[in-house]
């Protein structure tokens, strides 16, 4: 512990020193091994035991270097406890090559790599895994193959969860062949996929692959019997919003169940969502109508996109049929409710009949949006909302409700158009 807290005012050696150490320097003493020597003495002065040729762990000291950007002080500390005798066990060996590879240094890392697999040591999972993670940041996927084929040849018996680590690594890289040939790999050494691999297959695909690739990954994972979850139906519902293909997205939520209960109102409001973006407001009503004979709750988000799509075809009845709709499922609205609302009567110039519109709404209540954010890829945000969230970033007139940020709007688009009248 006494080491640890040396590291920080120990940093400074080289920078507000250098005077000092410029003959040192010449003569093959670096900064690095001073601090090195240094902290090597507080370690071992805190130790009891005082044999050589002892295997010691000083795991934290290599970490806490790491987390200075301070590899080469660790390289130094290295030398310095071997050259005392003292023989780094494998936890110490595996922080430095975490060390090295989180701070650049690769090739250090894989020739520390290569001396822990040709030895007696045996890497566990978390240590492979975070050295995934490592190269994965700098898109050194070759590394992760050859890591992945030294381990399959040693039969290690994490090899399951090695292969579900490589699939994850390179899908988070986009590196979608590679993920595949893994996976197959995985299969036939006869490991199956689990629910989890099978669902990060899915989003990979979904966030890089195009919709052909992203559905025949679907058909593949329906195939092995594997249920798709929350986290891969918004993967690929949100790249058929992107791509604007709503009809595939109808099909696609119909396939998967909309009576599945363990995604909440997921399923039904992205079906609802997928009618709302081309204002089929005949079928956005049916659907409504069929989730709620389902059995289904209708919920805050349930409710904004009907209420979006009401406020952008100025269907003014129906959107307040919907408000007291929610007044008696108990549905408390947010920003994008309040927006809805005002972008619908400022819009027809029917800012005077606003007050009737939010009589029954509590004005006086703090802003937030608590709607699913997938609304706003398909739909967008209304001018009161995105007006709003400007106003609620700059904090300067204390705390904000409803109340005051109708105001402040209504003055700022009372300004706009009295300028564009004068102009």
């Amino acid at each position: 512990m006494e080491a640890l807290l040396l590291i920080t005012p120990l940093c400074s050696i080289g920078s507000h020193k250098t005077q000092r150490f410029r003959v040192s320097l010449h003569q093959n003493y670096s900064p690095n091994r001073a601090l090195a020597r240094k902290l090597f003495w507080h370690w071992k002065r805190g130790r009891s035991v005082d044999s050589k040729d002892i295997c010691v762990d000083y795991t934290p000291l290599i970490q806490a270097l790491s987390n200075k950007r301070l590899p080469h002080v660790a390289q130094e500390l290295l030398f310095e406890m071997k050259s005392e005798g003292f023989l780094p066990n494998l936890s110490t060996l595996s922080a430095l090559m975490l060390c090295y590879a989180d701070n650049g240094l690769f090739p250090k890392a894989q020739a520390l790599w290569d001396e822990i697999i040709n030895s007696s040591y045996v890497p566990n999972i978390q240590i492979v895994s975070k050295l995934f993670d490592a190269y994965g940041k700098m898109r050194h996927f070759d590394e992760v193959t050859k890591i992945l084929h030294q381990l399959s040849s040693r039969n290690c018996n994490f090899m399951h969860e090695l292969y579900s680590l490589a699939i994850s690594c390179f899908g988070k890289g986009g590196q979608l062949e590679m993920m595949e040939n893994t996976l197959k790999q995985m299969v036939s050494r006869g490991f199956p996929v689990d629910s989890p691999t099978g669902n990060a297959f899915i989003r990979y695909y979904s966030i890089f692959g195009s919709l052909m690739e992203m559905e025949a990954a679907y058909g593949c994972l329906k195939k092995s019997r594997i249920l798709i979850e929350e986290e891969g139906i918004r993967a690929m519902s949100f790249a058929y919003i992107k791509e604007k293909k709503y009809y595939r997205l109808g099909h696609f939520l119909r396939d998967v169940g909309l009576g599945r209960k363990n995604v909440g109102n997921l399923l039904w409001n992205l079906l609802l969502l997928s009618y709302a973006a081309n204002f089929k407001m005949k079928s956005l009503q049916r659907e409504f109508l069929g989730m709620v004979e389902t059995g289904f709750s209708p919920d805050l988000t349930t409710f904004n996109i009907r209420a979006l799509a009401f406020s952008r075809m100025s269907l003014f009845w129906d959107l307040h049929l919907s408000l007291e709709h929610m007044q008696h499922e108990k549905v408390v609205a947010d920003l994008v409710t309040y927006g809805c609302v005002v972008d619908a009567y400022l819009d027809r110039r029917l800012g005077k009949n606003l007050d009737f519109a939010l009589k029954k709404m509590n004005v006086d209540d703090s802003p937030l949006v608590s709607t699913d954010h997938f609304v706003f890829e398909a739909l967008g945000k209304g001018d009161f909302h995105s007006s709003s969230e400007t106003f609620l970033e700059s904090r300067r007139n204390g705390k904000w409700t409803y109340k005051k940020l109708i105001e402040k709007y209504l003055k700022k688009k009372y300004r706009s158009n009295q300028i564009f009248w004068n102009y």
